[in-house]
């Protein structure tokens, strides 16, 4: 007879965790603040199904970022979630660049990613628009709707007899050798273990049950561009930079999105809010969770110079070349891309050839 485990957050994780659990004969109770699932990171990202090309060979992650695009894609394909294994390209646009993009093909090799070094010509037989001196083309990498994939799991997690609560946002954690109490605005919970899956805020909850995590959610705003339909010819599947390995980015890549709308993006911009998804959102308790954390001075104090530069992508549309650095002269037009937010729910203005969309968070 399995126990009984309260997990907090319904979004991807939280709830494949839950599945996982029922999987293993116990009883689960997801509890979720808001009113519907992957409502903050999991339904705020680009829905790219990364790799495992860029993880140090050996490392957790890089067997968790190969095993994982394998079985996303495969969970998705048997349960009729939308899917496109497009592959991507990460591209040097000049010769200094050369070692990494050779370093980034050797961890792929190393770690079981299907990649292949390839040069100019034939990048352009993926992307007949990209200009580049080489590049790494992965076969594993693709797009996938990841709040599709929430709803299966939400449903299996129900039809083996658990369930999920919304509008539980939970404010005591109590525990006993025993048990453990979760105390919701509007309710109490009784439990065998706890799982904490709260995401943007699974800090605050180790702390409500008294552990003193050594790390703490600092919130980055990832803005973006999207080309306007007319150019969206331009991007075939996605597009990434060989990135600044002193940074944990991946750099400004060229995205299309399951919708078929291509994003340029993200920069990645203190937020003043952790679901602060608007440029305008502001939380003072966030704000100053943030500023007390030690850490983020020690941050902004190593990489002001870079912190200046992404500042200066949100109102300079000119410095936001996305990898237009790999594009041809021809087609690096900025007139063809419209700002952005993050990925939130977005609100699209047009004004001539740009599209205008306005919403939030770097993933």
């Amino acid at each position: 007879m399995g126990s009984h485990v309260i997990v907090a957050g319904a979004g991807i994780v939280g709830l494949a965790t839950a599945h996982e659990l029922t999987r293993r004969g116990h009883a689960v109770t997801v509890l979720e603040k808001e009113s519907g699932l992957g409502q903050h990171q999991t339904g705020h990202n680009s829905g790219v199904i990364h790799s495992g090309l860029y993880y140090r060979p050996g490392s957790l992650k890089a067997t968790l970022g190969t095993a994982g695009a394998s079985s996303m894609r495969r969970f998705a394909e048997e349960n009729g979630v939308f899917v496109d294994i497009c592959g991507k390209l990460v591209v040097a646009t000049e010769p200094s660049q050369l070692p990494a993009l050779t370093e980034l093909y050797r961890r792929g090799q190393a770690n079981g990613v299907p990649c292949t070094m390839i040069d100019a010509d034939k990048a352009k037989e993926y992307e007949p628009y990209v200009s580049a001196v080489s590049a790494v083309r992965v076969e594993s990498t693709g797009i996938v709707d990841f709040r599709g994939v929430c709803d299966v799991l939400r449903r299996r997690v129900e039809e083996a007899g658990s369930e999920v609560r919304f509008g539980q946002q939970i404010v005591g954690i109590a525990s006993r050798p025993d048990a453990v109490t979760i105390t919701t605005k509007i309710g109490e919970f009784r439990g065998d273990q706890f799982v904490n899956c709260a995401g943007l805020h699974s800090d605050r909850l180790a702390r409500l049950a008294g552990l003193q995590p050594e790390v703490r959610i600092i919130p980055f705003r990832g803005e973006y561009y999207e080309l306007t339909p007319q150019t969206s010819y331009l991007v075939k599947g996605l597009i990434y930079p060989v990135p600044d390995a002193s940074f944990p980015f991946l750099g400004v890549h060229l995205t299309r999105m399951i919708n078929g709308s291509i994003h340029a993006g993200p920069n990645a911009i203190f937020a003043l809010a952790r679901e602060g998804y608007t440029k305008l959102k502001i939380n003072p308790r966030d704000v100053l969770d943030s500023l007390r954390w030690p850490g983020l001075w020690r941050l902004g104090k190593r990489y002001w110079r870079t912190g200046i530069d992404e500042a200066t992508r949100v109102t300079l549309i000119q410095n936001a070349r996305p990898p237009s650095a790999a594009f041809p002269p021809s087609h690096s037009n900025p007139s063809a891309m419209g700002r952005s937010g993050s990925s939130g729910n977005r609100r699209v203005l047009t004004t001539s050839a740009m599209t205008l969309v306005a919403t939030t968070p770097a993933m």
